[in-house]
């Protein structure tokens, strides 16, 4: 939103940039719906808060609670409660559809009543479920090594009691209410009563796989001889998950685990690497899936601590009002140069969408304020998306929280996520660099001011505020200072809270109940979206598909390693392509990066590799979420705002190539090899800007100019000495050609015939 008076030329002041933006099938609730909604999710991100850090009611109390925080909490137990909740709180939360008029004056009807029947089998097997948890804590089946034996086998009174009394009516509640999501309608500040239904499921489920992953049964987990109760549990759990997907995140990753679902029942008959050499049971293949191979495997672990506890951090910022500052505060810095509100959308959309965690949400966020302001300057609407959604992609490679990527790739790789942190500094800075050029020579080729003076915040009154930012810095110093991601997240939560004191909007303990329903409502997305890669995760490992991609990554490589990162790249833009961050690295990192390490690749450059690319998807044509995000606010067409964006960030495509032949970049190095090779990649994407933009030394270049600064871009780029010195070389030869010969911008070549 912006303020300002009638007149055009009134001050812009940034206020509720950081608010969640309301998505078309979001319900809205009023009254006292709308307090039971806030107090569940509020319970639910407290619920996380306290059982990270260790806060445990019996210990306090002498009272145990079943799966109330206790530390060290079960980690599979604490996983599956974590997705159970994301599911109860995300069908309430989400439209099946999209609201329309008529959903505004219909309630229930023939589609709600049948929900209601459906409660029955629902119900019937979250009863047996509680009742299979209670026999197992009495202590009447036996034991071997220590655990209790869940004696699930054919033709047992248990086995039969899990096909009939839990997994049959489990599916057919679970099937029905997807179904009925899709056909039952209700105003928009009413409860559906098919997303209860999905959310009693979705406890079931729960439930279950809590009581028998306590027995001896986990261990049978991936072989043919897992309980088949877990099959129908992980079949249930799996389609809540993918329709949840749906609801929140869009067709395109429900699609691709589609592709990958399909392909571990295909895949016996296919010929080539994608073979296997025999068919998978379902029961198989979906008692594996819910475990750690997959659904509850990397991308679960980690939404469930370090990117809750950042969601949770990021509320906390959004109640004391700091995403609003960071876009005063660069529109303070850098709103008069020239195409200012440009320059105000890197910088803002940088430091926003570090902590954000989606391109596609960040661009929501400040490019409803920065977009209006770039066309009134004088960039085209298409421009002015470009840039917002290159700016807000780029936010997901910003140190130190860089999104929520880089706490997957910390999990994966299990390299510190302070060494993450440190090895995106250059990368991070020259991308940021490479965009600030490319809007600035626009400006300049098109003669754009800077806003006056009196358009923006006072730079004095922005600097006086700057305390604001010392949740962060007591991040990155907690960090720094060896303490653990969860300790240090906890910390800056907690000075974020404190810093509101000093600021018109003080944290009560109501603002900090507020900030935890938050929390639990901007969780649900991310969670949603990590347990649906987990699926595409459980695939890969028990098909060994990625595998097979490495293979292909060697042959290539043997032809030429160039070509085997090119095909690498291709890999992780097409798997990444409509999907959130998250999702598009965690997929590619099982697919891509094994393949890359094998080559010889280091495991920090290798899985940095991926997850540029995997950012870089969101503005990568023909596919481009946060472009299309941005095209949607500016009026552009979404193909020519994606192609623009792509051409914007075109630096950001060639620097994790970079990587490979220059380690420095990534902090690996003696400080003179990192400072050099900093230097230079930085004067590198400054010519590669002013080759694509046409613009070198204070004018517009020739073709050939521009060909010259194209080559010494890619020469200073490559980090050698010899090529440094060839680049500044080839660089000095351009300068020389355009400031004595005073060329012709559209001058070409002359060539005469042969004739």
């Amino acid at each position: 939103m912006v303020q300002e008076s009638t007149q055009a030329d009134a001050p812009v002041i940034a206020e509720g940039v950081d608010e969640e933006p309301v998505e078309a099938n979001r319900r809205l609730f009023t009254g006292w719906r709308m307090q039971v909604l806030a107090a569940v999710a509020a319970v639910y991100a407290l619920f996380h808060m306290a059982a990270l850090n260790g806060v445990s009611i019996s210990a306090y109390t002498g009272i145990t609670v079943p799966l109330l925080p206790q530390f060290p909490m079960e980690t599979w137990n604490f996983r599956i409660v974590h997705i159970a909740g994301a599911l109860a709180l995300g069908f309430v939360v989400y439209n099946a559809m999209l609201f329309s008029d008529k959903d505004e004056n219909t309630q229930g009807g023939i589609w709600g009543k049948l929900a209601y029947v459906l409660f029955i089998p629902a119900l019937f097997a979250l009863g047996t479920s509680l009742w299979f948890a209670q026999t197992i804590a009495s202590g009447t089946l036996p034991e071997m090594g220590g655990l209790t034996t869940w004696p699930a086998f054919a033709g047992t009174p248990i086995y039969n009691q899990e096909v009939w009394y839990f997994g049959f009516p489990l599916l057919i509640a679970t099937g029905g209410g997807i179904v009925l999501g899709w056909l039952e309608t209700a105003p928009r500040d009413r409860f559906r009563v098919s997303d209860i239904l999905l959310g009693v499921c979705g406890i079931a489920v729960a439930a279950y796989l809590v009581a028998i992953y306590g027995t001896a049964a986990r261990n049978a987990v991936g072989t043919p001889f897992v309980p088949i109760g877990v099959a129908f549990a992980a079949t249930a759990g799996s389609a809540m998950i993918l329709e949840l997907t749906r609801r929140v995140a869009g067709l395109a990753l429900v699609i691709i685990t589609g592709v990958f679902l399909l392909y571990t029942f295909v895949a016996h008959l296919l010929p080539g690497i994608l073979a296997v050499q025999s068919a998978y049971s379902w029961q198989r293949f979906f008692g594996h899936v819910y475990s750690d191979a997959g659904i509850l495997g990397p991308t679960t672990a980690v939404s469930s601590t370090y990117i809750i506890l950042f969601i949770i951090f990021a509320a906390f910022l959004q109640a004391s009002k700091v995403g609003d500052y960071f876009v005063n505060f660069a529109f303070a810095a850098a709103g008069r140069a020239r195409g200012g509100p440009a320059k105000v959308a890197i910088f803002a959309s940088g430091l926003m969408g570090m902590i954000n965690g989606t391109s596609a949400g960040n661009v929501v966020a400040t490019g409803s304020l920065t977009i209006p302001l770039m066309k009134k300057v004088g960039y085209r609407p298409t421009t002015a998306g470009a840039v917002e959604a290159a700016a807000s992609t780029g936010g997901q490679i910003m140190p130190p929280i860089m999104g929520a990527g880089a706490f997957i790739m910390a999990e994966i790789t299990g390299i510190p996520y302070q060494e993450i942190a440190i090895a995106a500094i250059i990368p991070a800075i020259l991308y940021f660099v490479s965009v600030y050029f490319m809007v600035d020579f626009e400006a300049a080729k098109l003669g754009m001011r800077g806003m006056r003076e009196d358009e923006l915040p006072k730079l004095a009154k922005m600097v006086r505020q700057v305390y604001l930012f010392i949740p962060i810095i007591i991040l990155i110093a907690a960090l720094f200072m060896g303490y653990s991601v969860i300790r240090a997240g906890t910390l800056a939560t907690m000075a974020a809270a404190v810093v509101s004191w000093l600021t018109p909007f003080p944290m009560t303990l109501r603002g900090i109940a507020k900030a935890f329903e938050l929390a639990g409502i901007m969780s649900i997305q991310i969670i949603a979206v990590c347990a649906c890669a987990g699926i595409i995760v459980g695939v890969i490992s028990l098909t060994g598909v990625g595998a097979r991609f490495s293979a292909v990554l060697l042959d290539l490589a043997g032809v030429s390693q160039l070509l085997a990162l090119f095909f690498a790249m291709c890999i992780a833009i097409l798997l990444g392509m409509g999907m959130p961050t998250t999702a598009a690295y965690a997929v590619a990192a099982s697919v891509v990066a094994p393949g890359l390490v094998q080559l010889g690749i280091p495991q920090l450059t290798a899985h940095f590799f991926v997850f540029y690319f995997a950012v870089l998807s969101a503005i990568t044509p023909p596919v481009a979420l946060a472009s299309y995000a941005a095209a949607g606010i500016s009026g552009a067409n979404p193909m020519q705002t994606s192609v623009a964006s792509f051409k914007i960030g075109i630096a950001a495509f060639i620097v994790p190539f970079m990587f490979f032949y220059n380690s420095a970049l990534l902090m690996d190095g003696t400080w003179f090899e990192v400072i050099r090779a900093g230097i230079t990649a930085t004067f590198g994407v400054f010519l590669l800007s002013g080759s694509v933009q046409g613009w070198f030394m204070g004018q517009r270049s020739a073709w050939f100019i521009r060909v010259g600064l194209l080559a010494a871009a890619l020469l200073m780029i490559e980090g050698g000495l010899v090529t440094d010195l060839i680049g500044i070389a080839v660089t000095a030869g351009a300068w020389l050609i355009q400031r004595f010969l005073h060329l012709d911008p559209n001058a070409s070549i002359a060539v005469r015939g042969a004739d």
